[in-house]
């Protein structure tokens, strides 16, 4: 007899962890839901999705050239992946919705607050970093790539290879815009502070092109288009926790004040 309320103890202890586990296990049942509805008429247009994410180099590549396929199954695997991943990425506000909601009901009000701000600005960043990839990053880098190519060798660029440099560029400058993000969380929860981040400019520099060089094509442009924005979001992110400092000081002052009176 003595040893069942011990059994009982430890069932209600191991509940709410049971309980996690199924709100998170139900959550991602949701985002793969998500993803396969979006895939669906996705893969229907997968062949104009694919000539709108190669028009960069298309348009670069001299006349007579085109990409081709190597392999006897990148014709079909080629478009299910790009379905694939642009499901993911258009889902991404409603992925990290689901994840806000399994992760809100241990945060406090004040944290609360704060969440749709840094939701929307995550992905407004990531999407901003897709962009500026597309439309700025690889005109040149092609136009560079096409330029040097040696005389007589025609550029044919296999389309799943194209497909994962493009996949990888994407992921590389979405991540690398949202730096300030990251900054300001820092700040934020005071695990840093603007002048702590502020002195360690040289290394963040470095690290800037380091990341430039291991995640962009090996040419000086597309590692200069990484490392540059990169550096300016981190700067700007360093702004923005000086405000966030500004701005908590003030409200201690103020709750000192009334505390006072």
């Amino acid at each position: 007899m003595s040893g069942e309320p011990t059994n009982l103890e430890d069932a209600d202890k191991e509940m709410p962890f049971l309980e996690h586990l199924i709100e998170l296990r139900s959550r991602i049942l949701r985002s793969m839901v998500l993803v396969g509805v979006l895939f669906v008429p996705i893969y229907y247009f997968a062949g104009p999705l694919f000539s709108f994410v190669s028009a960069p180099l298309v348009k670069a590549l001299p006349d007579g050239s085109s990409m081709i396929a190597t392999a006897v199954t990148s014709p079909f695997l080629t478009p299910f992946k790009l379905a694939i991943y642009t499901a993911i990425f258009i889902g991404i506000p409603f992925l990290l919705h689901q994840l806000w909601g399994f992760v809100s009901p241990g945060l406090y009000r004040s944290e609360k607050r704060f969440a749709f701000p840094l939701l929307f600005s995550s992905v407004i960043l990531f999407y901003a970093g897709m962009a500026f990839s597309y439309f700025l990053v690889f005109p040149l880098v092609f136009t560079f790539l096409v330029t040097i190519s040696p005389e007589g060798v025609p550029m044919m660029t296999d389309i799943n290879q194209y497909l994962d440099f493009v996949l990888k560029m994407f992921l590389a400058f979405g991540i690398a815009f949202e730096i300030p993000v990251a900054t300001f969380l820092l700040a934020w929860s005071g695990l840093s502070n603007a002048d702590s981040m502020a002195k360690k400019r040289p290394y963040v520099i470095i690290g800037c092109f380091v990341a430039g060089m291991l995640l962009t094509p090996p040419d000086v442009i597309s590692q200069l288009l990484l490392a540059l924005p990169t550096w300016v979001l981190f700067e700007f992110g360093v702004a923005m926790a000086r405000l966030v400092e500004k701005k908590s000081s003030y409200d201690d002052e103020a709750g000192e004040e009334s505390s006072q009176l």
